[in-house]
């Protein structure tokens, strides 16, 4: 690693999902979420790419270091909470990269969460069946 001035630090959420991004800009495009690389974490090539859309956004993929510990939420919602907090460290490090994150959609908490089940019915909106007679 790098000078820990050099450091950028941010956080992403989704969901129940909570990332903490340290960039390391200058790297070698190392991407290592809870100690383990990016491939073997998100295991499905759509995750690795929700993960890491704000770099290839700003084209400048494999020229940071990437490290994420990413608690909470399902696997999805944590690819999502990497690419939030990503988003927002790489604004952090240059200002000129908010535009095209922001046209991207990527700087937005996505704030759509699970809907809590109501008592009196099965679920969040199911309802018990109705006997009319």
């Amino acid at each position: 690693m790098s000078d820990t001035a050099t450091v950028l630090t941010a956080t992403g959420r989704r969901k129940r999902a909570s990332a903490r991004i340290r960039l390391i800009p200058n790297g070698t495009g190392v991407f290592k979420v809870n100690n383990k690389e990016m491939d073997v974490y998100c295991y499905s090539e759509a995750l690795a790419r929700t993960a890491e859309a704000p770099l290839v956004t700003i084209e400048r993929k494999g020229q940071f270091d990437v490290i994420a510990k990413v608690q909470g939420g399902g696997p999805n919602g944590q690819a999502e909470a990497i690419s939030h907090g990503l988003a927002r460290a790489l604004e952090k490090f240059d200002s000129e990269f908010r535009l095209p994150l922001k046209r991207a959609g990527l700087l937005k908490r996505d704030p759509r969460r699970r809907e809590r089940k109501k008592s009196g019915q099965p679920g969040a909106r199911k309802r018990f069946q109705f006997s009319k007679r």
